[in-house]
């Protein structure tokens, strides 16, 4: 939201607070138009209503045919994704002392799992973080690695060569720069 400045809007309550953030809700006091904020709502996306319909069959899946439960942390991630931007779940509401106008702001999950609203959002901020700071200050090359299928198979097969076979990569693109 660059170069839009709030109007005045505060916390009023929340469930669950994480934080306070300031948005804007409408006219900024110099006769602009308001802005719009459409808030998010995954409940809606086709993704959201596969992984509700099918997250406890999937998590129940191996628990039957192996014994064996799937992490924790995967668990953890199908129930922070139901949640994620779900008023029912988590929210903040917010009052702007200006012209009175109320706002719910829904809470997102935060993680890097296969949410897609954190997702991009943290693929944007990487960027712009390469971009602002990064490649300005550094000499930068990009190197492209192919390797034939045979050998894609073999290391797919028997992860523990990926190593040395990057090692190797690593050595001839260091030569390659230093001569």
């Amino acid at each position: 939201m660059h170069g839009l400045r709030p109007c005045g809007i505060t916390p009023l309550g929340a469930h669950r607070a994480r934080h306070r953030p300031a948005v804007p809700c409408g006219a900024d006091g110099a006769g602009r138009r308001p802005l719009h904020y459409e808030r998010h709502r995954p409940e809606q996306t086709a993704l959201y209503r596969l992984v509700q319909q099918h997250a406890a069959s999937f998590i129940a899946h191996p628990e039957v045919s192996t014994d064996a439960e799937l992490p924790r942390f995967v668990k953890d991630e199908f129930d922070a994704f139901l949640e994620c931007s779900i008023l029912a779940h988590a929210f903040l509401r917010l009052h702007c002392g200006e012209c009175g106008h109320d706002k719910l702001l829904a809470f997102s999950c935060k993680r890097r799992g296969f949410c897609p609203s954190w997702g991009a959002r943290r693929m944007s901020q990487t960027a712009a973080h390469l971009v602002d700071h990064v490649i300005p200050h550094v000499p930068v090359r990009q190197w492209v690695l192919s390797l034939p299928i045979p050998l894609r198979v073999l290391l797919a097969a028997q992860p523990e060569l990926v190593t040395p076979v990057l090692q190797v990569v690593q050595r001839v693109i260091t030569r390659q720069l230093l001569d």
